[in-house]
């Protein structure tokens, strides 16, 4: 048994159209695969179930690694769990103001580690609406002093 190009378009479309309902922007690439395999299959129509099931897997990994690599770098920044040391230095906002012993609020222009905004600690009182920047990473706070 071999599927046939009509059927490899007919199943690259479907997972296109499977991405409008699963919002991860990850199945297309598995419909793009597919759709480039009716082409193969229709250029070659000899090769074998294995062989065309082989070939769809590697242009699906080949595809999901290019949209990482090529059109979206930089997506895999800027997330939580990455190290510290790229958030230091980092100026923002203060949006509530904060004393020692009491915390406050930071907004950055950019998201730093996945969020726009931060609750953050100072060892001096700063009031609102001062530029601060970003000294260290305790825990699920952010460390600030005056810019």
């Amino acid at each position: 048994m071999n599927i046939e190009w009509w059927q490899w378009a007919v199943a690259g479309i479907v997972l296109i159209l499977a991405e409008l309902a699963i919002p991860s922007f990850f199945v297309i690439w598995f419909g793009v695969a597919a759709l480039v395999m009716a082409l193969v299959v229709l250029a070659a129509p000899a090769l074998t179930l294995t062989t065309q099931l082989a070939l769809w897997t590697a242009l699906s990994l080949a595809m999901v690694a290019l949209w990482f690599r090529v059109f979206k770098p930089g997506f895999h920044k800027t997330r939580i769990g990455t190290s510290a040391g790229e958030v230091i230095g980092e100026v923002g906002l203060l949006v509530g103001a904060v004393a020692p012993f009491q915390r406050g609020r930071v907004r950055f222009q950019r998201p730093v580690l996945g969020a726009e905004e931060w609750v953050c600690l100072a060892e001096s009182e700063i009031p609102a609406g001062e530029r601060v920047r970003v000294v260290a990473v305790e825990g699920s706070f952010l460390k600030v002093v005056k810019a």
